[in-house]
C-alpha cells in the first residue's frame, strides 16, 4: 500500500518464495516490481529466533514448524512494524508485541 513503508524480506522469505519462479532472473524482477527489498537478519533477531524455538519445543511443539519460521517472525519483530501472513497464531504466541497482518482479512 503506498504510504505504508518499505517491504522487506529476510533471508527465509527471499529463499522460500524464489523456489516459486522458475528463475532468478524473473524472481528478483517479481520483488523490484511489487517493491520487497532483501534485509539481512540481525545477530539479535537470530538469537531471538533460536529462543523461540526452544520455547515452542519445550511447550511440547512438534517438528512440524521449522526454523525458518522462527526466522521470520523474529526477523518481523526486530526490523519491521508488523507481518503479513495468514498464521497469526504462531507468531502472536512466540513474537509478542509483533502485529500481525493477515491478507485475507
Amino acid at each position: 500500500m503506498p504510504g505504508e513503508g518499505a517491504l522487506i524480506a529476510c533471508e527465509a522469505v527471499w529463499t522460500e518464495t524464489a523456489t516459486a519462479f522458475r528463475s532468478s532472473e524473473k524472481f528478483r524482477r517479481a520483488m523490484a516490481d511489487l517493491g520487497v527489498t532483501f534485509d539481512s537478519l540481525s545477530e539479535a533477531a537470530a538469537v531471538n529466533a533460536a529462543e523461540a524455538w526452544r520455547r515452542y519445543r519445550g511447550r511440547g511443539g512438534r517438528r512440524t514448524r521449522i526454523v525458518s519460521d522462527f526466522l521470520i517472525g523474529a526477523h518481523a519483530l526486530s526490523a519491521a512494524d508488523r507481518l503479513l501472513t495468514r498464521d497469526r497464531g504462531f507468531y502472536r504466541r512466540y513474537f509478542t508485541g509483533l502485529k500481525v497482518l493477515d491478507p485475507s482479512a
